[in-house]
């Protein structure tokens, strides 16, 4: 039953949700503390690595959901898409 939960939960995910996932895990090594602490230097003006996107305060919020279904259901949504998926 898992599984089907995590495979509906995926298919509702849009391209700009994928896309946070798969950058969280290659450039920030699986740590969303780290790529949120990257957005909000961007919002700032301080130094940061990546050009995101103009949606930050958007992307932030897409972190926050994704991170929280990942806690609560004890799962790297990375390792569950598969790279056809994005």
């Amino acid at each position: 039953m898992a599984l089907l939960e995590h495979e509906l939960f995926l298919e509702g995910l849009r391209e700009e949700d994928r896309l946070l996932v798969l950058l969280r895990d290659e450039l920030y090594g699986g740590d969303w503390q780290v790529m949120r602490n990257e957005l909000r230097d961007r919002l700032t003006g301080a130094p940061h690595v990546f050009r995101f996107s103009d949606r930050i305060e958007e992307d932030l919020v897409r972190i926050t959901l994704l991170e929280s279904y990942e806690k609560r259901r004890q799962v790297n949504l990375a390792a569950l898409l598969a790279p056809a998926q994005v």
